[in-house]
């Protein structure tokens, strides 16, 4: 399922040794100044790649000035060499401090007598249009080389023009005219006008320039009527309501109009594929005549190309408010049956369309209505959507073509969705995935594994009887040792290891390990170890990490299987636990804790600077400290044995007014164990803060972990400590909510649970007695018995964000203080650069950047007195929202006691739901604050009794400026 995401060690090497930010700059500015034009021309394409990596302002801006100068001197290809350079790396031009010397270099070869060198200069000013939209200059120059005689010239006057009206209110209001006298001059070629048209969707700054584009797309819809003239001009017309918002009812209304009336296909398609553009951006602009109109389109037309585009259009459509709209506003819609509405007819018509394609879109529009619309009347529905699944399944599964692939990836999101929204489905689409898995290809077998996954991760819908049918089939494909057959293996045991929840059977193991022996490799014995390890099947993923261990190449591979293999067999040990046997409990728990000390001794030594492993270090770490805790709690219920309370605790419980003191020792020791308790739940809570790039199951779970120690200290809190003032309405928890996985069900159910044996004791006998410290070791057993699950991003990252921060001023040597005058304010400028992964936002995107600064003096110089706390930190937050990925922001900072000043600058980022994750980094400087020379001097005159000068005394703060 996974196979393809980049394991957390992949990237353990050492690179090769890197050359700081001017060594590599001027390594290319010896290529740009040599005589030979390949040389100039292998160091012009090599900047993007210094700009990626060192992409802060002082070096971009110098690399710019040089590139600028290469254009300005440079022959055409070197001009044509920069232009892509610019254009590549169009998120960094914002860095460049001196734009208007850059630009000055640029354009002047505008004036050029050559015009292939002005076409250039023009693309490279509409390369620019982002940092020089109001560029007077600029917008005169695109004017004239618009009247030009040269192709070449026009055309890249075009682009710049098309740039620079996205960019700027007045030029676009400026062009309009222009462009719209050339597009109905009798002059203007077709081909140019058809270049032309585009420019007119940046039109949308205003609404009168938007209504005069508007108005001049209609007339040129109408004047021009030939096949290419429509196409660009509907198209045009289409991206100009989409940004101007007010005109997509009508832009809508006319799409759907050509698609009904004008009877050239190029056009319909065209219509098609602009009402799907409208469908994605505004759905909720869709009134019921609208998809109306559409599904009679649909139901008439002939072709099927045609008939799965507009069905496409429904699909995206059905999956929006858009058809809650269209059913509720039927006329007459209490009186209609599902029946009679079009788009059920359509759906329903499609299911069993000999075309692939179509049929997908039918059985996906009825999955979305089944989902969405819970009315009585659309039950029957459900039913539909099911046979036809299953008809597309049988269909599909059988066919090895990348389009029946697809059409079956369709297929089974919908039989997923499906299930999730209607539970008692779930039984027959199980059984028929299952009795297609035999006959399947290897391809469809994948896919269907996932599938089936995915649905008992949901409903414990996989029955022990099924579980004959899929080992059959396991001993079956580990005969052979294709790639696919190795994919279809880890996809098999996955599923088998979601049915079997509780414990894998040994005739069940010896299988999966005998065909692993067979016919795997070790990848596929380590993805089906990760599985295990995933879904709390310990045992199994123990044996094959310990099979693997000899198999890699790498010390640090080794360590970090090792230490996964103590891991899991630290969890196995806790399989063992039984309610009300205490002593065994202690032992299991002292033999998990002896696995994981050498397991996270062995993940410490797997960790490389590249790769510092901090999140499963901490997230182990923290598991050590809870079962730590855990052993502590038993150990103190045990106390109560041991260590019952003195016959006088009762006086002295009266005598210092504490009840709490009538039960002995163990009061205190309960405090200490529910403080404890209480810090873990804080030391998760940061944990999850700090794992941005982390999946929503491994969110989830470290949220599980906190919400066990923080129901553990409730429980001491409610049955000991204070059993009076105990809440339970804030804990209940509402069975509502969507559990997206086993191991989310079991800890739900133990928690709730631990919480109704609390909720019968309190207030029922009096702290403490035995009933108590029973209740509290059995929620303990109860919370260590469910298998711990390690989700995804303890073994794989799939989206990897980091900020990187640069402050000015900044001493060369780290160590080294900053020297700053006492009676002077330091300005510090912060810049940061958000660097991403291969897969960038993709389950959180960063909105802004929350900077703190704050200053601690380190070691004081000069007189010993009393000084003001205020006066001796600063404290400073801003937020600044990231743009192309780079912010910087600056803080004023007084350092008025005289003294070394420690300066520490963190990041934290706050995502698009205004959740704020401590991602880092933190850095810091040192400053010493000096006194000015003035003041020394007036402090050096009073020492030795002399008067300050009579020139001294004048002398105040304007005076030394």
């Amino acid at each position: 399922m996974a196979g393809s995401a980049k394991s957390f060690l992949a990237d353990a090497g050492y690179g090769e040794q890197e050359l700081d930010a001017n060594s590599a700059l001027m390594e290319l500015d010896k290529g740009l100044r040599s005589g030979k034009l390949g040389e100039q021309c292998e160091a012009v394409v090599r900047f993007p790649r210094l700009f990626q990596k060192y992409p802060f302002p002082i070096l971009i801006n110098s690399a710019f000035l040089k590139l600028a100068d290469v254009f300005r001197v440079g022959n055409n290809f070197l001009r044509l060499c920069v232009l892509k350079v610019t254009q590549q790396s169009e998120k960094h031009l914002e860095k460049i401090l001196n734009v208007d010397e850059f630009v000055k270099r640029v354009f002047s070869v505008i004036h050029s007598n050559d015009p292939v060198a002005r076409a250039i200069t023009l693309r490279m000013l509409g390369s620019m249009a982002s940092i020089i939209p109001e560029r007077k200059n600029a917008h005169h120059s695109i004017r004239q080389s618009l009247d030009s005689h040269d192709n070449v010239e026009v055309e890249a006057a075009i682009f710049a023009a098309a740039n620079f009206s996205a960019q700027s209110k007045d030029f676009a209001v400026g062009i309009c005219n222009k462009i719209s006298e050339m597009i109905q001059g009798l002059a203007t070629p077709v081909d140019l006008k058809l270049k032309l048209i585009p420019i007119l969707q940046h039109m949308h700054h205003d609404a009168s320039l938007a209504s005069s584009s508007r108005q001049l797309l209609q007339q040129l819809v109408t004047s021009y009527p030939s096949t290419k003239m429509v196409i660009v001009t509907l198209h045009t017309f289409t991206l100009l309501a989409a940004s101007s918002l007010v005109d997509i009812p009508k832009q809508i209304q006319l799409l759907l109009q050509y698609l009904k009336n004008d009877p050239r296909k190029a056009v319909k398609r065209l219509a098609i594929q602009d009402l799907k553009l409208l469908a994605n951006k505004t759905p909720h602009t869709w009134s019921r005549e609208n998809i109306q109109a559409l599904c009679e389109s649909a139901l008439n037309t002939p072709y099927d190309s045609l008939k799965m585009g507009m069905l496409s259009v429904l699909s995206t459509l059905s999956g929006t408010i858009a058809i809650k709209q269209y059913f509720s506003s039927a006329p007459g819609a209490a009186t209609t049956t599902a029946k009679s509405f079009d788009l059920v007819k359509l759906a329903q018509e499609c299911c069993y369309h000999n075309n692939r394609g179509i049929a997908a879109h039918g059985v996906r529009i009825l999955t979305n209505i089944s989902a969405s619309c819970q009315e009585k009347d659309l039950l029957p529905l459900e039913q539909d959507a099911v046979f036809g699944l299953e008809a597309l399944l049988v269909l599909c599964s059988q066919d090895d073509s990348p389009g029946a692939q697809a059409t079956l990836k369709i297929t089974l999101t919908c039989m997923v969705k499906l299930v999730k929204c209607r539970p008692h489905l779930s039984q027959s689409v199980v059984e028929s995935l299952l009795a297609q898995l035999h006959s399947a290809q290897d391809n469809a077998r994948i896919l269907m594994c996932h599938c089936l996954a995915a649905i008992a991760m949901q409903l414990p819908v996989l029955a022990d009887g099924m579980l004959g049918d899929l080992m059959d089939l396991y001993k079956l494909i580990g005969q052979s040792a294709t790639d696919k057959k190795q994919e279809l293996l880890v996809s098999l045991a996955t599923v088998i290891f979601v049915s079997s929840q509780k414990a894998l059977s040994t005739e069940i193991k010896t299988v999966i390990k005998q065909q692993l022996e067979n016919a795997s490799n070790g990848w596929t014995a380590y993805r089906i170890a990760r599985q295990a390890s995933r879904m709390g099947n310990h045992d199994m993923a123990r044996e094959l990490y310990q099979s693997l261990l000899t198999q890699v190449a790498s010390e640090h591979f080794y360590f970090w299987l090792n230490s996964l293999k103590e891991f899991s067999h630290a969890e196995q040990c806790l399989t063992g636990l039984q309610e009300d046997n205490y002593s065994s409990a202690l032992s299991c728990i002292a033999e998990a804790l002896k696995s994981y000390h050498k397991g996270i001794a062995s993940l410490t030594a797997a960790s490389t600077p590249l790769n510092p492993l901090s999140f499963q270090c901490g997230f182990v770490k923290l598991r050590i400290d809870l079962l730590q805790a855990f052993s502590q709690l038993i150990c103190t219920c045990n106390s109560l044995k041991t260590s019952p309370p003195p016959a006088i605790a009762t006086t002295i419980a009266m005598t210092s007014g504490n009840e709490l003191q009538r039960c002995g020792r163990i009061s205190n020791q309960m405090k200490h164990s529910m403080e404890e308790f209480r810090n873990l739940a804080t030391r998760y809570g940061d944990l999850y803060q700090s794992s941005f790039d982390a999946d929503s199951a491994t969110l989830r779970n470290v949220e599980l972990q906190q919400q066990s120690c923080l129901l553990i200290s409730h429980a001491i809190e409610a049955l000991i400590l204070d059993p009076e003032s105990a809440n339970f309405q804030e804990y209940s928890s509402n069975g509502t909510a969507h559990v997206e996985s086993e191991y989310e069900r079991r800890m739900m159910s133990v928690f709730n649970h631990v919480l109704e044996e609390v909720e019968s004791l309190n207030r029922k006998y009096a702290p403490v007695s035995y009933l108590h410290t029973a209740c509290l070791c059995n929620a303990v057993i109860a919370l260590l018995k469910v298998p711990l699950s390690f989700q995804r991003y303890f073994f794989q990252k799939l989206q990897s964000t980091s900020i990187k921060l640069a402050l000015s001023p900044s001493p060369r040597n780290p160590a080294e203080p900053i020297a700053v005058q006492n009676n002077q304010q330091l300005a510090l400028k912060v810049e940061g650069v958000v660097q991403h992964g291969s897969k960038p936002g993709l389950f959180r995107k960063i909105q802004s950047v929350c900077l703190n600064v704050s200053s601690v003096l380190q070691s004081k110089s000069g007189q010993d007195y009393k000084i003001p706390i205020d006066s001796m930190t600063n404290e400073m937050e801003q937020r600044v929202e990231p743009h192309n990925d780079y912010f910087s922001t600056q803080f004023l900072l007084n350092f008025v006691i005289l003294g070394t000043h420690n300066i520490t600058v963190e990041s934290s980022v706050i995502d698009s739901n205004g959740i704020v994750w401590k991602t880092g980094p933190k850095t810091t400087i040192f400053v010493k604050s000096l006194e000015d020379p003035y003041s020394q001097q007036v402090r050096l005159q009073q020492q030795q009794g002399q008067p300050p000068s009579q020139q001294q005394q004048q002398r105040t703060a304007y005076s030394r400026f």
